[in-house]
């Protein structure tokens, strides 16, 4: 978001403020000077309450919440519609309904229905009324789109609202202050600033004025809502990274639970135990048979060594 330029500002008018003779002493802060009975308004000081409102505009529509444009003026309506518009924001640019935040409730019901009134159109039931019903009907349409068309998308009470004159919409702000609503406006020489939360001392009356003041304002929204986005793309992309990770992390363990399963089998190494067959080792005992060596004196047969005398005595 660029900061707001001193000439930009200049070129714009935003400087001007009201007589002299019809000034806030409130406001006596944010005054330059006088000149042919006019007050001039600082705009050293327009641009860094423009930058700090821009700021935290930018951060509430990147948290996904709505921003309320109030400016039912003839000069600034037409182009609050238009930009703000174009950020998909509410705004109120006709009569401003009375308790359309004190009594959101009682709204939210004329808006659905304003939808109602749209699905009889859908489905052909609005064919089966007199000619007269449906005169009417289609009349109450009209009338609710052109109140409420415009926040036909607010579900719910608004994060902010952003007003272009302060005394002209004082309804407004006193409704926010009831509900603690911060308030960002642009407050001129012969306002009140008490009460709002993101003061831009500004010409509120200038066409001029309040385009290039919207137009800062719908950037740094703009801003916001494209950050918001580029965000969820992140954390979505992250999402389906991580849950393959967990696929595979849950099947790992499936795979290698039968084998610590099939462990048990190990334990039929009890078998080992039959090694007590070895202790068949006393037939070993039967070694005795070597004892069998006493048949040596079988060698007693040498007595008929006397057959050799004999041959002896024969030779002799």
């Amino acid at each position: 978001m660029s900061n707001t330029t001193f000439e930009e500002l200049l070129e714009a008018g935003c400087h001007f403020g009201h007589l002299t003779r019809k000034w806030n002493p409130k406001m006596a802060p944010y005054i330059f000077m006088e000149r042919n009975g006019i007050h001039i308004i600082d705009l050293h000081k327009t641009a860094v309450k423009l930058d700090d409102a821009a700021a935290a505009l930018k951060q509430i529509a990147k948290s996904g919440r709505k921003i309320l444009f109030v400016a039912t003026k003839k000069q600034a309506k037409l182009i609050v519609a238009e930009k703000v518009a174009a950020v998909n924001m509410p705004y109120v640019t006709e009569r401003w309904p009375g308790g359309m935040l004190t009594n959101f409730p009682t709204i939210r019901k004329a808006v659905k229905k304003m939808s109602t009134i749209d699905k009889m159109e859908g489905d052909g039931t609005l064919n089966h009324l007199s000619k007269r019903e449906r005169l009417q009907i289609s009349r109450q349409r009209a009338k609710l789109e052109k109140n409420l068309g415009s926040i036909a998308d607010l579900t719910r009470l608004p994060a902010a609202l952003f007003v272009v004159d302060v005394m002209k919409e004082y309804i407004a702000v006193k409704e926010a202050n009831r509900l603690n609503i911060p308030v960002f406006a642009i407050v001129d020489t012969n306002s009140n600033p008490e009460g709002i939360d993101f003061v831009v001392p500004a010409n509120d009356d200038a066409s001029s004025s309040v385009s290039i003041l919207l137009d800062i304002v719908t950037a740094a929204i703009k801003e916001g809502l494209s950050e918001r986005k580029v965000e969820k793309e992140t954390e979505a992309s992250d999402k389906k990274v991580a849950k393959p990770r967990k696929a595979k992390k849950e099947e790992a363990p499936a795979k290698a639970a039968p084998a610590v399963k099939a462990a048990p089998v190990v334990e039929a190494a009890p078998v080992v135990e039959a090694a007590p067959a070895v202790e068949t080792a006393p037939v070993v005992e039967e070694t005795p048979v070597v004892e069998v060596a006493p048949e040596a004196p079988v060698a007693k047969a040498t007595p008929e060594a006397p057959a050799t005398e004999e041959k002896k005595s024969d030779k002799e």
